[in-house]
């Protein structure tokens, strides 16, 4: 399989700590990877340096073939990185649909277009094999169906690299299983 990701020799230093100390790290298409380490090992400073939130001290990022010093939010979104952090990044009042899409919403004649809207919601569902209410709004929604909301606004955008931020922290063994299995899922395709 080829190399969708490599870390070469990335350092993170902020005043008196060495946050990240010469990580390197090639991930493969297809290939699902788990980071662990005790806190303050450096895990969410070596996310947040592939989605684009902190820059490194030293070190590249080879994501695609193409070489970088450091990633942007836009940058890494239009690459088709996507992190889903454990405190999610959702609109309670709007409708699944609408979270999906926000940013990007369907328009028609310059107003948004709520049916296209809850159909393309629909069709990501399904791909993902969710049941879901596309216009019920999120806050209605389990923990476990607000992480796969956050999923599917990543697939939406065409996602290559999915991370995940301790997904199953605040799961039950129940929805932890129902999440990995889509993954799982998910890497077949």
């Amino acid at each position: 399989m080829p190399v969708l990701l490599s870390l070469k020799n990335i350092s993170k230093q902020y005043p008196g700590v060495l946050a990240l100390n010469n990580v390197s790290l090639d991930v493969y298409e297809g290939e699902t990877l788990a980071l662990c380490g005790e806190n303050g090992a450096g895990k969410s400073t070596l996310i947040k340096t592939l989605s684009g939130s902190i820059l490194p001290s030293e070190g590249t990022i080879v994501f695609d073939g193409k070489e970088y010093d450091g990633m942007s939010p836009k940058l890494s979104a239009s690459l088709g990185i996507s992190v889903i952090y454990q405190e999610f990044n959702l609109m309670n009042q709007l409708s699944v649909a609408e979270n999906v899409f926000v940013g990007n919403l369907p328009m028609k004649h310059g107003f948004y277009d709520r049916k296209t809207c809850a159909e393309n919601a629909k069709k990501i569902f399904a791909d993902m094999e969710v049941d879901i209410d596309v216009n019920k709004p999120v806050e209605e929604l389990s923990v476990a169906y607000m992480q796969l909301v956050e999923i599917a606004k990543a697939f939406s955008k065409k996602v290559k690299l999915l991370i995940l931020d301790e997904p199953t922290s605040s799961l039950n063994d129940e929805d932890a299983k129902m999440l990995l299995d889509l993954l799982m899922e998910f890497k077949k395709n």
